[in-house]
């Protein structure tokens, strides 16, 4: 049994956000390279175990400006899918594990012996860390419609072409364009809370996600236009969650889904705050599931 070392890397400045930290679309995209470097190292091919499912993150501690970044891989059959693999990144100047990804498969069932025997070497166990914890493990509701939702009060909060540079090598936008997309408009979805762009400058506070689950159902290519539309699922004493969908704009075709489970932070003190009771409130009362 043997982990993989599928990416080595370095935090851009460029790639930090305003929380001074990496961005999330660059974790994903961090991961995309690691799991393209894995596919060539262990012969994982779509052809054998099908289309990934699902891209499930969680982010365990920051990275910053100049931080070292490596991503091992590998298989682990006892994952919350019928194949799991496991992306595990390192800072590793410290040794700190900075983000964890699930990437979810559903290979037919008579051939997880013959997967098992095929991957043996590139199978290891799977790590706490990195198990799903406030996203549920499997791909997110495709049958959800843009008026439905609107129905429900989730609103757009993005509108974008995916234009020649969101390509990625399968011809297809990849996770970091639908990230991009994401992390664009959730600002507005925050807005629609009392924990304005206004209260969270006045108390020095950050927005910042957890953990988050990618969910593919049909591609965007060069030239589509599209859009987010947003809404709370669930909120507690210091988190909650929200879903991002991205719509082809022309025929209202679902193209993607992300979960995402967020905080405030403390910017001075870098550490999660309890949400104030009237944002606690509106959320519930905006709920979409």
């Amino acid at each position: 049994m043997t982990i993989q070392a599928t990416l080595f890397s370095f935090v851009n400045r460029w790639e930090c956000d305003e929380n001074d930290h990496l961005n999330v679309q660059f974790y994903f995209s961090r991961f995309e390279e690691a799991d393209r470097q894995f596919r060539l190292l262990s012969g994982l091919n779509e052809t054998l175990v099908g289309a990934r499912r699902v891209r499930h993150v969680r982010y365990h501690s920051e990275l910053r400006t100049g931080d070292l970044v490596t991503v091992q891989s590998s298989i682990a059959f006892d994952g919350p899918h019928m194949l799991t693999v496991v992306h595990e990144m390192h800072n590793s100047a410290t040794g700190t594990l900075a983000a964890t990804a699930l990437d979810g498969y559903e290979p037919s069932a008579n051939s997880a012996k013959t997967l098992r025997q095929r991957f043996k070497t590139y199978q290891t166990s799977m790590i706490a860390e990195a198990a799903p914890k406030g996203i549920p493990a499997g791909p997110a509701n495709q049958k959800v419609t843009l008026a439905g939702l609107e129905a429900k009060g989730a609103q757009v909060v993005f509108r974008g072409t995916v234009l020649p540079r969101d390509i990625g090598v399968d011809g297809k936008a990849d996770d970091r364009f639908a990230l991009s997309c994401c992390t664009d408009g959730v600002a507005h979805v925050w807005q629609r809370t009392p924990m304005t762009h206004g209260y969270l400058t006045e108390n020095g506070f950050g927005r910042v996600a957890v953990e988050m689950k990618l969910s593919w159902a049909t591609p965007l290519k060069t030239g589509d236009m599209m859009l987010v539309i947003s809404g709370f699922t669930s909120v507690g004493a210091r988190t909650f969650s929200m879903r991002h969908h991205l719509f082809e704009s022309r025929t209202s075709r679902l193209v993607a889904t992300l979960d995402v489970v967020a905080l405030t932070m403390d910017l001075a003190t870098r550490k999660a705050v309890d949400l104030p009771p009237e944002a606690h409130q509106a959320i519930n009362k905006m709920l979409i599931d």
